[in-house]
C-alpha cells in the first residue's frame, strides 16, 4: 500500500511535467508583468514586432476618474451648497428603522441624494445612518430583491456620508 503524502514520479513524468507547464505558460500570449518595473515587452511574431507588456490600471478614488471616461467625482456631483446642506441636516423626529443594508455606488450621473433599496415598497423621503455615526436625508426609491439584498446609493449621499466612492456602506435606513 502506498502512502498518499509520498509522490513517486517515474522519470518519463518527471520529463513531461515541466513541458507542460511551459506550453500552459505560453498559452498566457506572452504578457508577463515585470516585477522589477520598467518597460517589458514579448516577442509577437517572427516578424520581430513586440508588444508592450499589459500595466495595471488605476482604482477610482474621490480626486480620480470615474467610470473610465476622465471625469472626477466632484465634476459629476452637481448638487448645490443649500441642498447638501439641507440633506444632512438633522432629520426631524425619528423616523421608523426600516433595516440595515450594505450599499455600493449607484449611477454616478444620476442627481440627488437617494438610495435604491429592496427595504421599502413605495418611492418614499427617509434618512441613512452609517456606522460612524453620519446622517443623510435621501430618497428611498424601491428595487427588486430580498431585504436582506443590497443597495446602492447615490453619489452626492455618499460624498456627504464621507465614504470612498469604492466603500461596501452598512447604512442604518430609516423612514421619515
Amino acid at each position: 500500500m502506498k502512502c498518499f503524502g509520498a509522490v513517486n514520479l517515474s522519470p518519463m513524468k518527471q520529463h513531461i511535467l515541466p513541458i507542460v507547464v511551459l506550453f500552459t505558460l505560453s498559452a498566457c500570449g506572452g504578457q508577463f508583468s515585470n516585477p522589477l518595473g520598467g518597460s517589458q515587452t514579448t516577442p509577437a511574431g517572427a516578424g520581430g514586432d513586440s508588444v508592450p507588456a499589459a500595466k495595471p490600471v488605476a482604482r477610482p478614488t474621490e480626486t480620480g476618474v470615474v467610470g473610465g471616461v476622465g471625469r472626477t467625482a466632484a465634476s459629476l456631483d452637481k448638487t448645490t451648497a443649500a441642498e447638501k446642506s439641507a440633506a444632512t441636516a438633522a432629520p426631524a423626529g425619528g423616523g421608523a428603522v426600516l433595516g440595515t443594508t450594505v450599499a455600493t455606488l449607484g449611477d454616478p450621473t444620476e442627481q440627488g441624494f437617494w438610495l435604491r433599496t429592496p427595504l421599502v415598497k413605495a418611492e418614499t423621503q427617509g434618512s441613512v445612518k452609517t456606522t460612524g455615526g453620519a446622517v443623510v436625508q435621501v430618497k428611498l426609491i424601491p428595487i427588486e430583491g430580498e431585504a436582506s439584498a443590497g443597495s446602492r446609493i447615490s453619489l452626492a449621499a455618499m460624498r456627504a456620508l464621507n465614504l470612498s466612492l469604492t466603500d461596501l456602506a452598512t447604512l442604518t435606513v430609516s423612514k421619515s
